[in-house]
């Protein structure tokens, strides 16, 4: 049977006024400030970033569809679609899935992408946005590491990821999940589950050491090997390198892509590289300035199209 992990079409989110974002701050430990550069200088380097990445993945072989940013309302991390909306297409038809975000102006940048999500066709819409009035969360597949291949999604509580919207947002796909928890060196929660994890078609990159629970760590790892996937560890120093926040794509010749940062790249061991490029080719895009401000990689700002 053919895998359904991947797709070959990308939406991105060209920014009008990347900055930090002071409302995800305080839950979001990758974030760093700029350390005086001016907002125009930081969008000026967003966008360069940003047009580069997109110009390799075009080079590569991946569809992308960008969507502009306006200036108007002010959406610091609209260079991160991904948390807002995924869309699935298996035998019961195309699905888009709408989520509830914990910043206020990251509702924002939804608002928009809605814009453009009603000119794509879909057999359903699921809207999970009447959470936030309970505070409630789960945004996207940065909460949400998905196995499409066998329906399974895997998520770490925070305070973005909310157990009672994992269940609704389960219910209506017709997912089985697994919820962990996982921690950095500070044992502050790990903001989104795709900055610690990755599953592919056939491999699974997971920061082990940050599960600090003996029990979920056994059980997030059989699951995965009973599903097929080869684990691949990394350390915690690596996930704060982005070296979990991956994505693997589809090109339009059908080869398959790993997409990661430059940064991700670097931080990788040679027996890492070797294991991760043995069915995949790495690309690799400088977002160094996206990363460190933002304080979310690669796949952060791609989100998937399945239509």
């Amino acid at each position: 049977m053919d895998s359904k992990q991947t797709t070959n079409h990308l939406l991105m989110v060209r920014p009008a006024h990347f900055a930090f974002n002071e409302e995800t701050a305080g839950s979001n430990a990758f974030q760093q400030r700029s350390g005086g550069d001016a907002t125009s200088c930081l969008q000026r380097q967003a966008l360069e970033e940003f047009d580069n990445y997109v110009g390799l993945l075009r080079q590569n072989g991946v569809e992308v569809t960008v969507v502009q940013d306006t200036a108007d309302p002010f959406t610091p991390d609209s260079i991160f679609p991904n948390n807002c909306f995924s869309t699935h297409h298996d035998t019961s038809g195309r699905l888009l899935v709408i989520y509830p975000m914990h910043a206020h102006n990251r509702r924002k940048e939804r608002e928009k992408l809605c814009q453009t999500l009603r000119q794509m066709t879909f057999d359903k819409v699921v809207d999970l946005t009447h959470w936030e009035a309970e505070g409630r969360f789960l945004e996207g597949t940065g909460s949400l590491i998905l196995d499409r291949d066998h329906h399974m999604a895997y998520a770490c509580r925070s305070p973005r990821t909310h157990e009672d919207v994992v269940r609704e947002w389960a219910r209506a796909t017709g997912y089985d999940f697994f919820l962990f928890d996982s921690e950095d060196d500070n044992g502050t929660p790990v903001y989104h589950t795709n900055v610690m994890m990755h599953v592919g078609t056939k491999i699974a990159i997971v920061c082990m050491d940050s599960i600090r629970n003996d029990g979920q760590r056994k059980q997030l790892l059989s699951l995965l090997k009973d599903n097929g996937k080869e684990v691949v560890e990394i350390t915690m120093a690596q996930m704060h390198l982005f070296a979990g926040n991956m994505l693997e794509v589809r090109n339009n010749h059908g080869e398959q892509l790993l997409v990661m940062s430059k940064t991700a790249r670097m931080s990788l061991t040679d027996r890492q590289t070797s294991l991760l490029t043995r069915d995949m080719r790495i690309v690799a895009p400088d977002i160094h300035t996206i990363e460190t401000v933002g304080g979310g990689s690669a796949r952060c700002m791609i989100a998937e199209v399945f239509l």
